[in-house]
């Protein structure tokens, strides 16, 4: 048994430090391989990944940021294609683009015992707009398949030195070896940064490299001529190195993740300053603050919200009609929902502009919400924009132009109360956020320049309510009426997740979901956003109560209970993301079958999470022959931290025991 450990063990070694990473080199050992040794579950794994970023200098562009990257990936199942496409995301402005040049690339797969490679062609490589500043170059490895090993590399040269793309070390797949290098002219002073719960640190050496450069210089005298002169200096490289094997994938099919790639394992790198001998030094490094204003002082921003003239007649005949600040608020915010339909893409700044997206009736984030904003101050309520990182955006560890992607509302009283608006969504209200933008903190800013942080958590719990009335016949079938109640987001989820399919197409959802037969279905306050959502189905059903020995065992929520655990992993590095508090509260009830009495009742419940972040209570009441059955689900916080999950994993598992506990009635 040792010997054949021993010898996996030496295996292992070998096919991790006898391979070879040249570009083109692929091995018929990589093909062969079945899965990847340290992880049996992975669908594909990088074998090699490379980065290589160094600041340099040219005569004609001046300093230049030049990224390598190598990636070779295995794919031992045909669910991990989407690694086998690569997106680089370039930026542009002013004639000076980002580019990428020597893109080559191949696909091996083995034939018999031959290694058969695919070419990618120039065609096959994409370039796509995406928004005013920024494209895409994208392509699609060909002909991956089981087995495949995929290889590629590229060049990326920006004239934006201050901004390395982040050195990501973790993925959704298992990283066999990673080697990142960063060459940093002494110049130019970065901060680094991580994120992720794996330690990783550079090494850092230093090394002397000569540069030349040229420039001319005007000679006065009889007539006026330049002279070019070529020179070279010698300067300090700070070196950052990492070379790291077997990285272990992250954990992304857990659920409650908002977004996983803000937790994956990262460095990323911030420009502080350049100090040039002889020049003043230039300071880089941002504060929130700091980026807020600017970001406000940006013509498609600020300039936008200062436009009125294209709105004031419609308003004006609005407003004559409204006179509390209540009323004005909702007619303003139910006027921009009606007259401009969002096109479904994010951002900070406007694209077209609020005139053209008033005009046209539809517009981006930006163009709805900055306009709702100057509508507001237009009512004469203290309205300001609210820059926002939405959920699949992440959260920024420090203060960047890219840590914001959305915009919603916030309008503020006298008495300090405010409320937040979106008015991108046909079903939200005030402080009934979408989802999308539940994101921690927003930041406020004013056109005074003033900026401060905001809690976009919802104060009301997202609440579903549901009252399940059981009558059971006398061959042990039954047959009931559902009443669920939706409220806050609950009820704007439901709204935009359902109201625009047919009653029948959920109909039939809702039977395969329980197993049950619907004979009537119907929903109230579908469009009236001011009420809950109230859902009554009548159904019936087979097979729910089981019959043993004469004894019916019966689940007292029958349907509704939590049958297993979400939760499946040991330990988790992240948060549990719900989004917002919520609460779940069910109750049925049901009469005895005629000649039955109770043998058993499960016992009462009531437990909770540290530091009050959530209760679950459970309780079961005989009155005569009714049994009636109350639970409460409640979080009182959207997020809970990685050092709750061991506590939320137990409660989760006493939870479904006790929901899954059965009622025993025996024969009189």
């Amino acid at each position: 048994m040792r010997t054949n450990a021993l010898l996996f063990f030496l295996l292992i070694h070998i096919s991790f430090f006898a391979q070879d990473y040249t570009f083109g080199k692929v091995s018929k050992a990589e093909l062969e391989e079945k899965f990847y040794p340290l992880d049996s579950t992975a669908d594909a794994v990088y074998l090699f990944k490379k980065k290589e970023t160094f600041v340099e200098y040219t005569s004609s562009e001046g300093w230049l940021l030049v990224t390598l990257v190598h990636n070779r990936i295995k794919f031992y199942n045909k669910k991990a294609t989407r690694f086998g496409k690569e997106e680089i995301k370039l930026f542009k402005r002013g004639g000076k683009d980002e580019s990428v040049t020597g893109i080559k690339a191949y696909t091996y797969n083995l034939v018999g015992k031959k290694i058969v490679k695919d070419k990618l062609q120039k065609k096959q490589i994409f370039e796509n707009e995406l928004t005013k500043n920024w494209f895409s170059k994208s392509f699609a490895m060909p002909n991956i398949k089981e087995g495949s090993v995929v290889e590629y590399k590229y060049r990326k040269t920006s004239p934006y030195f201050q901004y390395i793309d982040e050195i990501e070390i973790q993925h959704e797949i298992p990283v066999k070896k990673i080697d990142v290098i960063i060459k940093i002219p002494e110049y130019f002073v970065y901060k680094t940064h991580s994120k992720g719960y794996l330690q990783m640190f550079f090494n850092e050496s230093f090394k002397h490299k000569r540069i030349n450069y040229s420039y001319r210089q005007e000679n006065r005298g009889v007539g006026t001529n330049t002279t070019k002169y070529e020179k070279s200096i010698d300067l300090q490289y700070k070196h950052y190195e990492l070379s790291k094997d077997s990285i272990p994938a992250i954990e992304s099919k857990e659920p409650f993740v908002s977004s996983i790639n803000q937790f994956k394992s990262s460095i990323s790198f911030e420009l502080n300053s350049v100090e040039i001998p002889n020049a003043r030094p230039q300071y880089f490094a941002n504060t929130w603050k700091g980026v807020s204003k600017r970001i406000y002082r940006t013509a498609s921003f600020g300039e936008e919200i200062q436009k009125s003239s294209y709105f004031k007649n419609d308003l004006e005949n609005l407003l004559n009609r409204l006179s509390t600040p209540s009323d004005k608020l909702m007619g303003v915010f139910q006027f921009v929902k009606n007259r401009v339909k969002w096109d479904g893409q994010y951002g900070k700044y406007t694209k077209k502009g609020v005139r053209k997206a008033f005009k046209d009736r539809t517009g981006n984030v930006a163009e709805i919400n900055l306009m709702l904003t100057s509508m507001l101050r237009f009512a004469g309520l203290n309205a300001n924009p609210v820059l926002v990182s939405t959920r699949t955006n992440g959260v920024s560890l420090f203060p960047t132009i890219d840590g914001f992607n959305y915009i919603i509302s916030m309008v503020e009283f006298p008495d300090g109360s405010y409320v937040l608006l979106d008015a991108t969504e046909p079903y939200s209200l005030p402080n009934i956020l979408p989802e999308r933008v539940l994101n921690w903190n927003g930041r406020k800013v004013t056109k005074e320049g003033i900026s401060s942080w905001v809690k976009l958590t919802p104060p009301k719990h997202s609440l579903i309510e549901n009252n399940l009335m059981i009558k059971i016949s006398e061959d042990i079938n039954i047959e009931g009426l559902l009443r669920t109640k939706f409220d806050n987001l609950a009820a704007l989820n439901f709204r935009k997740k359902r109201n625009h399919i047919k009653d029948e197409s959920l109909i039939t959802l809702l039977e395969e979901k329980y197993n049950f037969e619907i004979n009537s279905y119907k929903v109230n306050n579908k469009f009236n956003l001011g009420k809950q959502i109230v859902r009554d189905i009548k159904f019936k059903s087979e097979e729910v109560i089981e019959e043993i020995n004469e004894k019916l065992y019966i689940i007292p929520l029958f349907f509704l209970s939590n049958q297993t655990n979400p939760f499946k992993l040991e330990d988790r590095k992240f948060p549990v993301d719900f989004a917002t508090p919520w609460k779940e509260k069910n109750i049925s009830s049901f009469i005895i079958p005629e000649g039955y009495v109770v043998e058993q009742l499960p016992k009462p419940l009531a437990i909770g999470l540290p530091e009050g972040l959530g209760v679950f209570k459970y309780q079961i009441i005989q009155k005569g022959n009714k049994i009636s059955v109350i639970s409460l689900l409640q979080f009182n916080n959207g997020i809970i931290a990685p050092q709750y999950y061991s506590a939320l994993k137990d409660f989760y598992n006493q939870l479904v025991k006790k929901q899954t506990e059965k009622i025993v009635l025996i024969k009189e």
